[in-house]
């Protein structure tokens, strides 16, 4: 039987198509979406975590981006309007969302906020998102995800740039 949850509840009373992967959660073991990514065996372009943040100390906003990449807070910043955005603490994203930290997502929140999908994400064929519990993703289309929340796409992230080769 897979493991139900608020956002498991959402999107199957949406009607889109998804599955439900487990992966090994370990809070200390470092970025939790590219554990996700190991554990489950796909792109981590392709896994997306959900992050809570606020506009200029007011306006909440859930974003979701791929593992590998940093979050632009100026280009969010802008897409509301605002001067800045930092991360939310996680008693207050707890609060509104209704998920603890590492198991955030962006289907079936407590009081739905905005939602910005990173364009980069739409060019994956689909593509895995917190299920609302730690160690747990759903799979699905990207265009369902933004769909079924009205998710805003725009160019909030990007890649950080490989290293440097030493020189000698």
């Amino acid at each position: 039987m897979t493991k139900q949850t608020k956002a498991t509840e959402f999107l199957t009373a949406s009607g889109v198509p998804f599955s439900v992967h487990d992966y090994e959660y370990a809070p200390g073991g470092g970025l939790i979406g590219m554990q996700a990514a190991q554990s489950i065996g796909a792109d981590p372009g392709c896994v997306l975590k959900t992050l809570v943040v606020e506009v200029d100390r007011k306006t909440p906003a859930c974003l979701v981006v791929p593992a590998d990449h940093k979050v632009n807070f100026k280009k969010v910043a802008a897409l509301f309007g605002g001067r800045n955005a930092r991360m939310m603490s996680p008693e207050k994203s707890a609060e509104l969302t209704g998920f603890r930290s590492g198991g955030t997502s962006p289907f079936g929140q407590e009081h739905q906020l905005p939602v910005i999908l990173s364009a980069d994400a739409m060019a994956c064929p689909h593509v895995y998102v917190n299920a609302g519990d730690r160690g747990l993703v759903v799979r699905i289309a990207p265009a369902d995800a933004q769909k079924v929340v009205a998710a805003r796409v725009a160019d909030i992230s990007a890649a950080p740039a490989p290293a440097e080769p030493i020189k000698n």
